[in-house]
């Protein structure tokens, strides 16, 4: 029962005191250890939690248990630790009671810290073999828990088990277990600490004995998981920079001995370059899935062992290069002599994914092995029509399943980290064996594959491959010509992409900017490629993309349209450049400055006029920061800002436009340019203030020196002014402007009416003198009137006058042949009754009446 459970640990710790002196007490003590192995009963369903605390207590005296020099003891104490894990529902049941439940004993072991105990007692059964693998036995069983991980990691527990991995055991057992709690371990708790555990000496060369025997000795697949699982132990120790792992070795450590040393020599020994060595000597890896696994894992440990700079003398010492090469090469055809095809190809593009790391470390061994060319040779093979398939299967055969893409994918990136070292000795040895050429052709390949289907590996080769021409073509003009044949036609379309799938995740971004750094690299600085891009529209292509105004495009695009302004064509392109809703090119890079300083918080009025006139440009930022004195060789913040942000770039771009005759600028893009136009000024002056700042700082100026900074001082803030007068000037002459304009519009709606007025005036008298016969005559005697006063009064002799008026003629308008009647309804001339009687085919004028006339 959970009551009586103190009470008998009580009883056995007396035990075990008297146990020093009295041998008859073991067996006792042993059959009370049993019992608590069994079960507990609980009467209530809350004495678990009310006897919580004391039966942690008790659970935690078998660990101080193991202080009896007994091995039966000890033993039974692990059999009973076991014991909570392999529960036994009881046979018989007392009466009131009910047994706990299933998992109760092990979370009171981890409440009362057993696991922590039972750690530290490995150092009281060292050597004693039974009592050691009892131990570790009932440990692996604690350390499936998280909680139980922690409390062995804090009693050192790695360390503790690592460094008597090598000890004597016929079983085996002692690694098996050992192993396995360490992989708990790390699986459990911090990775990190149960490394750092691992990385002293006496640990790396426990590791290294137990995998070199294993290696040597081992036939059995069980034999050959288990060393592979201590391999992969050792990986992770050897990325940690603290471990001893290479040189860092004492040097009274014999070279084989080093752990870093038997994993490269097995790395190159089988199945690549037959060397002679005792390590590897007589030594024959089968074809079986554990060996396979072995060479993926010594890869591995290359990998790994070629980012501590201290490896690089072992690497190349040990031919790593050469056996690295050796997969560089077309894939067989599916039966290979040794590995399966899917076996081979996952080797292959291991090995060549790690001397993507190596190359870069081992550039003379590179060059010597001829790599480059062995490299131009497997890529030509990967855009032919050779028949092959590959399998995909493994992390990097990702994507290239049923085609070359993946080998492809690899051999570029060795490519990229040996050309981005920008070693002359390795970029010329690449153009002079017409690599330039060979990967545009490979970049018209994946593009036109890309075109088919548009995936994450295809737009990874084709920013690879634009990387590594700008890496060639930098700075090189005979290289950049090369490009030019055949690079422009191939780099319009990524200028074109569309905006949407820059965010789609599969790497369109960057691809686009290795675009645009191919387009800075390859194309400026060359003519007749720079002429070449201005005549496909390159230019508003780039103009188009800065209209999006990103910010991680903008600062590079600038850049380039700065660089391309040297060529005398560039500016009328430009010009004549327009964006959506007409924007111009100088609008636009106006919007960009007035974004660029709304971020930076910069203080503007509403209207965009400068408000600090002492200093009209500085940041919310550079107003925080205090003055700091610097060395005259450290550049202050004002120098530093202005590589931060794309102000700089927009005042370089338009003083080559010219700030004067900016097509399609508004009053508020005047005002912003007037700030612009002045950007170095008051840069000179931002300057000029720090330096001010800084002298007071350290000391006092002497009169005439504080004279003529107090000068410089009040000039800055002078053009602040004038340039917020200038564009005072500038709104107010806007707005007159505007005035004038509205005024002009009313004047123009005022006479509209006007003349509309006289128009329905018209109108009316018209209606009045048609409707009203009176009316008529008076308008007619009117007119008569009228006509009379124009004629001249002296009247010549002998001259015939003749009337020109037809008498009895009751109308208004000037007499003649022909009359328009203009009230004729549109009835009479086509409309809904003109299939009618009313519908006047042939019309005669009698007297001014309408009389219809038979058709002829």
């Amino acid at each position: 029962p959970l009551k009586d459970v103190a009470q008998v640990f009580e009883i056995l710790n007396l035990c075990a005191e008297k146990l020093h002196e009295e041998q008859a007490f073991t067996e006792p003590i042993c059959e009370l250890i049993r019992l608590c192995g069994l079960p507990f009963y609980k009467k209530r369903l809350s004495d678990e939690v009310s006897y919580s605390l004391a039966v942690s207590k008790s659970i935690a005296q078998l660990g101080y248990l193991m202080r009896v020099p007994s091995s039966q003891v000890r033993i039974q104490i692990c059999r009973c630790i076991i014991s909570f894990y392999n529960v036994e529902p009881p046979k018989k049941l007392l009466s009131g009671y009910q047994p706990t439940s299933a998992n109760y004993k092990i979370q009171m072991a981890e409440l009362g810290g057993l696991a922590e105990t039972l750690v530290l007692s490995l150092a009281l059964v060292e050597n004693q073999l039974p009592e050691k693998l009892w131990v570790l036995k009932a440990l692996q069983y604690l350390s499936s828990s998280g909680e139980n991980c922690r409390l062995m990691l804090k009693a050192q527990a790695a360390s503790r088990l690592c460094v008597h991995l090598s000890d004597a055991d016929p079983s085996g057992q002692l690694v098996f277990r050992s192993s396995e709690i360490l992989w708990n371990l790390l699986e459990n708790t911090s990775k990190e600490e149960v490394v750092n555990q691992l990385s002293n000496l006496e640990c790396v060369c426990a590791l290294k004995e137990v995998f070199v025997h294993l290696l040597v000795h081992g036939f059995s697949n069980y034999e050959r998981q288990l060393r592979n699982d201590l391999l992969v132990i050792a990986t992770l120790v050897a990325e940690n920079p603290a471990a001893l792992m290479i040189v860092s070795i004492p040097s009274y450590i014999p070279e084989p001995c080093k752990f870093s040393f038997v994993v490269v020599v097995l790395s190159i020994s089988p199945h690549s370059i037959k060397i002679p060595h005792p390590l590897v000597k007589g030594l024959k890896l089968t074809y079986s899935y554990e060996d396979f696994e072995l060479k993926k894992l010594l890869f591995n440990v290359i990998g790994v062992l070629s980012k501590d700079p201290c490896a690089i003398q072992l690497l190349s010492e040990n031919d790593v290069m050469p056996a690295l090469l050796y997969y560089v090469k077309p894939n067989q055809k599916p039966g290979f002599h040794d590995w399966s095809a899917a076996q081979y190809e996952e080797l292959q593009l291991h090995a060549i994914a790690i001397l993507a790391s190596v190359a870069p470390l081992l550039l003379e061994k590179y060059l010597s092995c001829q790599a480059n060319t062995l490299l131009l040779v497997f890529l030509e093979w990967c855009v032919g029509q050779d028949p092959f398939f590959g399998q995909g299967n493994s992390f990097h055969g990702t994507g290239g399943r049923g085609s070359k893409l993946a080998q492809m994918r690899y051999s570029l990136r060795v490519l990229r980290s040996v050309v981005s070292l920008g070693d002359d000795a390795v970029n010329l040895n690449l153009c002079d064996q017409g690599a330039i050429g060979q990967l545009l052709d490979i970049l018209k390949y994946a593009a036109n594959k890309s075109k088919e289907k548009e995936d994450a590996i295809l737009l990874e080769i084709q920013a690879d491959i634009l990387f590594i021409l700008s890496s060639l073509c930098e700075n090189d003009l005979h290289r950049k010509e090369l490009f030019y044949y055949e690079g422009v036609d191939l780099l319009i379309p990524f200028l074109q992409m569309d905006p949407n799938k820059l965010f789609s995740g599969l790497g369109h971004t960057r691809l686009l900017f290795t675009a645009l750094d191919c387009l800075w690299s390859c194309v400026i600085g060359c003519y007749i490629a720079e002429d070449s891009f201005l005549e496909k529209q390159g230019i508003f292509h780039l103009l188009d993309l800065l209209a999006l105004k990103q910010k991680n495009l903008s600062n590079i695009i600038l850049g380039i349209l700065v660089e391309f302004c040297d060529n005398p064509k560039t500016t009328s392109h430009i010009c004549t450049w327009r964006g959506e809703k007409d924007l111009t090119a100088a609008s636009l890079l106006i919007q960009l400055w007035r974004e660029e300083e709304l971020d930076l918080g910069v203080r503007r009025d509403q209207y965009g006029r400068i408000v600090d006139m002492k200093r009209p440009i500085v940041s919310s930022l550079q107003k925080q920061q205090e003055v700091i004195p610097l060395p005259a060789n450290c550049p202050s913040f004002a120098i530093v800002e202005i590589s931060e942000n794309i102000r700089a770039k927009l005042y370089a771009l338009l003083g080559k436009l010219g700030f004067e005759n900016l097509p399609g600028l508004s009053a508020k893009d005047f005002v912003t340019l007037a700030i612009i136009r002045r950007y170095l000024d008051f840069k000179t002056g931002e300057v000029w203030s720090e330096l001010c700042a800084e002298l007071k700082e350290e000391f006092r100026p002497v009169s005439s020196d504080e004279e003529a900074l107090k000068v410089i001082s009040e000039v800055s803030e002078d053009l602040g002014g004038t340039i917020a007068a200038l564009q005072t000037e500038m709104l107010e002459s806007q707005q007159l402007q505007e005035l004038r304009e509205e005024e002009k519009a009313y004047t123009k709606i005022h006479n509209a009416h006007k003349q509309r007025e006289i128009v329905n005036k018209s109108w009316e008298n018209f209606l009045t003198r048609t409707s009203n016969y009176e009316a008529l005559k008076k308008a007619k005697r009117l007119q008569e009137k009228s006509i009379e006063a124009s004629r001249p009064k002296l009247k010549s002799q002998n001259v015939a006058v003749h009337s020109t008026d037809i008498k009895g003629l009751g109308t208004t308008i000037g007499s003649g042949c022909l009359v328009t009647v203009e009230s004729t309804p549109h009835q009479l001339i086509g409309g809904p009754l003109a299939d009618t009687d009313l519908a006047l085919r042939k019309l005669s004028i009698h007297g001014g009446a309408l009389k219809k006339i038979k058709r002829v």
